[in-house]
């Protein structure tokens, strides 16, 4: 598709030419730079300005002028090839605020028949707090019968408590201040991000009034909504909040007489949209060996409901980071997120490789223990390839960019392959990723 821009919304609003779907503000600030291009994970697989962000905004405002209707297939399959991790935004020199221009076109181009009937099903489920608090009713998820009036809370993810229990009861282990009401509900993220952008923020001012005061969460894409929703002041990811104590009790966490060697998986959302990135490095680095992954800045393919909706092109953003993480021989890869955890756990499953994903809270407290327990090795597998078996939580079933110096520090070092057009070719072109 063309690269050129529509004029201007704001002079095709005075003329009674755009539709309302996105406010004018948030689809003028992209100037058509490119430089979103080699952060986009979509494009760098595709190699179709169709795919990058800069593509899709252009699609955006032909959709918003009425040039392209609702059901052109373009539309359709761009807004669903889409990650939404938005690494673009940490970029962008003029500020483009993609992830919200993201909700904003699901919420129009997936109304009623048209959403993905998975998203409407996983979106119906945790809608209704009585299933949400099933979800969790076997898992021995963290809990508290009440919740302290200025917090801090522990907020419990709807799909978390129930797919990862440990990382909540690890959680306040290491901050036992942390109060856990088990019968909160869903926080709204899953709907902002699938099309129903007004009741996932209706969800977030709920959370918010049952959770007064301080949110903490060890969910980064949980992290970011509820920062759009309550505000940055309300809202801490688990590293953060951990991390402002220097009076935390961290450990050592040692693998056959020696620091273990620990890789970190970024949350797409937590990194580039809160710029919550050092925290969780710094925690890992002063109990274990750090290791740095070329991608660790990039998506791994989850993307929330992403890798239950679009499997195929989820395990090909997915592919290259499993090689890395195979050529750094680590013993652990931390994860932020519980999208990321599933995603690496079957991805590495799917490898026999012996690395062991573990969420950051996880990590922390087996340091505090002295280590993790070891696990069965499985039967039938190949010499000198130690595939174990899984512990019960990994089992489960399957503050925006606005100028030019917000750009990734020098010194991130997740950073360094976020802008090449080429980091993450090489496992898969084109033909075999994107279903057109």
């Amino acid at each position: 598709m063309s690269a050129e821009v529509s004029p201007g919304t704001d002079a095709l609003a005075a003329a009674g030419q755009t539709r309302g779907i996105f406010p004018a503000e948030l689809l003028d600030r992209c100037i058509s730079c490119g430089f979103c291009l080699p952060a986009c994970p979509t494009y760098a697989l595709s190699k179709d300005e169709a795919s990058s962000p800069r593509g899709r905004i252009t699609l955006m405002r032909a959709l918003e002028t009425g040039v392209l209707d609702d059901d052109d297939a373009t539309l359709r399959e761009q807004a669903s090839y889409c990650l939404g991790c938005r690494a673009c935004e940490p970029v962008c020199p003029a500020g483009v605020q993609y992830g919200e221009l993201l909700e904003h076109w699901r919420s129009h181009q997936w109304q009623g028949r048209r959403r993905p009937p998975l998203a409407r099903v996983l979106t119906n489920v945790v809608v209704r707090n009585w299933l949400v608090r099933r979800l969790g009713l076997f898992s021995r998820h963290a809990r508290t019968a009440t919740a302290a009036p200025q917090g801090p809370h522990l907020m419990l993810g709807c799909f978390e408590r129930a797919l990862f229990p440990g990382v909540s009861r690890a959680a306040r282990r290491l901050r036992p201040e942390l109060d856990a009401p088990g019968d909160q509900g869903c926080c709204g993220a899953l709907h902002a991000h699938n099309g129903d952008l007004e009741l996932g923020r209706e969800l977030g001012r709920r959370l918010g009034e049952q959770l007064p005061g301080t949110i903490v969460t060890t969910a980064g894409g949980c992290a970011a909504h509820l920062t759009s929703v309550l505000g940055r002041d309300r809202v801490k990811e688990f590293s953060e909040y951990v991390a402002a104590d220097p009076a935390t009790a961290v450990g050592e966490l040692r693998v056959d007489g020696r620091r273990a060697r620990v890789a970190l998986q970024d949350s797409c959302h937590l990194r580039n949209g809160m710029d919550v990135w050092r925290e969780p490095r710094e925690l890992i680095a002063a109990v274990a060996d750090y290791v740095e992954l070329p991608g660790a800045a990039q998506c791994c393919g989850s993307a929330g409901s992403y890798s239950l909706l679009r499997p195929r092109d989820s395990r090909a953003v997915l592919d290259p980071k499993l090689d890395q993480i195979a050529a750094a021989d680590v013993d652990y890869v931390v994860v932020v997120n519980p999208g990321c955890q599933r995603q690496l756990v079957g991805g590495l499953r799917r490898r026999r490789s012996r690395v062991r994903v573990l969420h950051l809270t996880e990590l922390l407290t087996a340091a505090q223990d002295g280590g993790l327990p070891r696990r069965r090795l499985r039967l039938g597998t190949r010499l000198g390839r130690r595939a174990e078996a899984p512990t019960d939580e990994a089992a489960g079933p399957a503050g925006l960019a606005g100028h030019l110096n917000d750009r990734p520090l020098p010194d991130d070092p997740g950073a360094a392959a976020a802008g090449r057009p080429d980091a993450m070719d090489g496992s898969a072109g084109p033909d075999d990723t994107h279903r057109r």
